[in-house]
């Protein structure tokens, strides 16, 4: 993986816990501990899971759209469920 150079300004707290966590994981420098933070946040917010609420919310208005222009489905509720692993 390639990598950036990047240059940052933080507030006296933040350099402090980056210190902190620099010595907690073992880090060489605080590159490494922006680094980790990254990863382990970042994924977060990049790759959020899906919620409950929001597939039942796709599921009902695939149903409305298919009752609205009489699609008729290849595949079952069931077999979709089975292939979503729910």
């Amino acid at each position: 993986m390639a990598t950036v150079n990047l240059n940052l300004k933080i507030d006296s707290e933040s350099n402090r816990i980056l210190e902190i966590i620099k010595a907690v994981y073992g880090l060489s420098n605080k590159a490494e501990a922006v680094e980790k933070l990254v990863r382990e946040n970042g994924v977060k917010l990049v790759e959020p899971e899906l919620r409950e609420e929001f597939l039942a919310e796709i599921v009902s208005g695939t149903r409305e759209w298919e009752r609205k222009y009489k699609f008729k489905r290849k595949m079952t509720m069931n077999e979709v469920d089975e292939l979503l692993g729910l």
